[in-house]
């Protein structure tokens, strides 16, 4: 007998708990308080909610009207728009609102997943205005090359971006410490100037510096680049700044040989020595 009356307390109970679930659900169930523009639907869950579905989007758009997304409030108010801003939602491929937008703010252990929004649904012809919802970045790289994001952002990831320099105006082409931190190495320390004299700009490397196919710098000729390249110009050398060179010597002393050229040494001198001359010209 005690335990037909346990049975039938335990399923009264139960019975006035599913009641004052379905009666009062925001004090019995709520994971957690509305967000401020949804807080006067505290006491009335199924506005939004289905009675053991969830939240459903027909009864969203029952206060939002989709052509009016962006541009008026719900009690009809015109919403102010922002520069470069276009309301999107009236261009979306399907009507899913919590595939974007959660509500209840409450225990992080209860919360579901926050839906993450996919550029998927919106319709091809605003899928690539990326500046009607997003701001631009506001840095000097951004601001050269336009409102065109996809020449080099995806839309699921903004990193990685495939960026290619082609896409800067030429003399920009030519400032890579604008957007680069020059190498602190031995050798780039010396080193100022156009990047390009030994780099491209579809990849750092492999770099067309080779200096031993050149001249070999062994021995006094292991010097600093300055030395030999002034100004930082490395598409010209001059070896007139050591030993006892100087253009008129030079000039005299290879006359006599019939050599009427001195601007080039190392076309005969590969080495800087006497040795390493070569016959001819090749």
């Amino acid at each position: 007998m005690n335990r037909r009356w346990l049975l039938l307390v335990i399923g009264f109970d139960l019975l006035v708990l599913l009641g004052l679930a379905f009666v009062y659900p925001n004090l019995m169930i709520s994971p957690g308080p509305l967000t401020p523009a949804h807080a006067a639907l505290a006491d009335d869950c199924f506005a939004c909610h289905a009675p053991l579905r969830g939240a459903a989007t027909d009864r969203c758009v029952a206060c939002h009207a989709i052509p009016d997304i962006g541009r008026l409030t719900t009690t009809g108010i015109p919403i102010p728009p922002k520069a470069g801003r276009l309301p999107f939602h009236q261009a979306l491929v399907r009507l899913d609102c919590m595939a974007c937008h959660t509500e209840h703010a409450g225990v992080k252990l209860t919360q579901p997943p926050h839906p993450v929004f996919t550029h998927a649904l919106l319709d091809s012809s605003i899928r690539g205005r990326c500046a009607s919802c997003h701001t631009p970045p506001d840095n000097p790289l951004h601001r050269q090359v336009g409102n065109d994001c996809v020449q080099c952002h995806a839309p699921e990831h903004w990193k990685p971006a495939a960026f290619k320099h082609s896409m800067l105006a030429v003399d920009t082409q030519q400032q890579c410490a604008a957007c680069h931190a020059p190498p602190k190495d031995a050798l780039h320390r010396q080193i100022s100037g156009n990047c390009q004299q030994c780099h491209g700009m579809t990849q750092w490397k492999p770099a067309t510096f080779d200096h031993a196919r050149y001249f070999p710098l062994v021995g006094e000729h292991d010097a600093p680049c300055a030395t030999c390249h002034v100004g930082a110009d490395f598409r010209r050398y001059t070896c007139y700044g050591c030993h006892e060179h100087t253009p008129a010597k030079i000039q005299a002393e290879h006359r006599e040989e019939g050599i009427r050229d001195t601007t080039d040494c190392v076309k005969c001198h590969r080495r800087g020595d006497a040795e390493s001359e070569r016959e001819g010209d090749d």
